[in-house]
């Protein structure tokens, strides 16, 4: 778990206002929920002999001797808050959150046992055109991040659970025969998840799924045709895929289609956004059937991203449109047309200069700050009503303008 220190927090205000504004502009709408779920929550919707279930999970009994976690993803927690206030029935739904997640796992570049996600559902469309929706959504976002040629994006179909319970049997019986050369997490896979072996990072076990059985020859008619049309839609909007027939994802809920946004941009292969569709999760929480299909994208790995190919612009990283620095026993007067100032240009980041100290150090102070301009009061300016500004980044002349020209100067900042 680390700090976000002052100097990293504009990346991360760039994200944020990137993806809250795409999802406004698309009909989402935000929904809160707790950090604290009960534990019950996640065995159920997660599976139990998931990795994050059985190893990465925060848990423990509270004072009432009931077991709670800290959530370690987002979904269930969202299904859970939208049936028990009545948001999912019989209607459509289109939600988003944000905030921290929390697992228990080994810290590496991009992932920490603190770390933060946006995600965003939709409740009661079972149809292919939300799903081709949601990644075309998504393709509009890496566009206007600027970092669209560093992501791409793998598509597959898991059909119905009747259908993976089939091919789950086929391929148990073909690993059963290679046992012995399947890595530590692929034999112990086997018998509680064995399709979670098909994204195995072992070299060896990926050789030996050469030959397995395929997934897409076990689907059923109605999930290959919705995945073919989400496919179309892809193809006509000019998104470019990879249909990747061993995407599995790690949590038991996802049926049908699913779906990763890689990078080759940090190093290893690593995801930046993933989800897929899970018709069956309200019912399995208690609901009433209802189709839904969702994403998560991890901020930590997206921040990553960013500053290595360096699309969030400089002036993100401005903290100060002007610094205004007082000289001599006007103070008061400087206080006045600071506080005027900022009532008409309600955009303007500016910082009145505190504690005293000669000319000289206060604008030392104002070229730290990385101000734009300063403006300068002193006991002229107080006695005429004007103000001295002074470009701290661009060879232009000082000028000395009326309070009211200064406001208009500011407000093209």
């Amino acid at each position: 778990m680390s700090d976000l220190l002052p100097d990293q927090s504009p990346s991360w205000q760039f994200l944020e206002a990137k993806v809250q504004s795409l999802l406004q502009s698309y009909g989402y709408r935000e929904i809160r929920f707790p950090l604290l779920e009960s534990t019950d929550l996640f065995k159920r919707s997660i599976g139990e002999v998931t990795d994050i279930v059985e190893k990465e999970m925060y848990t423990w009994l509270d004072r009432n001797g009931e077991s709670i976690t800290l959530r370690p993803e987002g979904t269930a927690g969202c299904v859970r808050a939208g049936e028990q206030n009545g948001l999912l029935r019989n209607q459509v739904r289109r939600l988003w959150y944000s905030g921290a997640m929390f697992r228990y796992e080994r810290p590496q570049k991009g992932r920490l046992r603190q770390f933060h996600q946006f995600g965003a559902e939709v409740f009661g469309l079972e149809g292919p055109d939300i799903d081709a929706e949601i990644l075309v959504m998504i393709a509009r976002l890496w566009r206007d991040l600027g970092i669209h040629d560093h992501i791409n994006l793998q598509v597959n179909t898991l059909g119905t659970a009747a259908a993976r319970a089939e091919y789950r049997q086929a391929l148990v019986d073909y690993l059963l025969a290679r046992k012995a050369d399947l890595d530590e997490d692929s034999q112990r896979r086997l018998d509680s998840n064995p399709l979670r072996i098909l994204d195995s990072k072992s070299s060896q076990t990926q050789s030996l799924l050469d030959q397995a059985p395929c997934l897409h020859d076990f689907i059923d008619s109605e999930s290959r045709q919705h995945f073919d049309a989400v496919c179309a839609r892809l193809d006509s909007a000019g998104v470019v895929y990879e249909i990747n027939p061993r995407l599995v994802r790690g949590l038991d809920y996802y049926g049908k289609t699913v779906f990763e946004w890689v990078t080759d941009s940090l190093g290893a292969q690593g995801t930046v956004c993933a989800g897929g569709r899970y018709d069956g999760l309200v019912e399995q929480l208690g609901g009433k059937p209802t189709p839904a299909v969702g994403f998560g994208m991890g901020e930590e790995r997206l921040v990553l991203l960013l500053d290595a190919v360096g699309a969030v612009p400089d002036s993100v990283g401005r903290q100060l449109d002007a610094y205004l620095v007082a000289v001599g026993d006007v103070g008061h007067i400087a206080f006045e047309y600071s506080e005027t100032i900022r009532s008409q240009c309600p955009q303007l980041r500016m910082q009145n200069h505190c504690g005293g100290g000669s000319f000289k150090s206060q604008m030392k102070k104002a070229d730290r700050s990385n101000a734009e301009i300063a403006l300068i009061v002193g006991e002229d300016e107080a006695a005429t009503g004007n103000i001295s500004v002074k470009y701290l980044r661009e060879k232009k002349e000082q000028q000395l303008l009326p309070v009211a020209d200064v406001v208009k100067l500011l407000n093209q900042l």
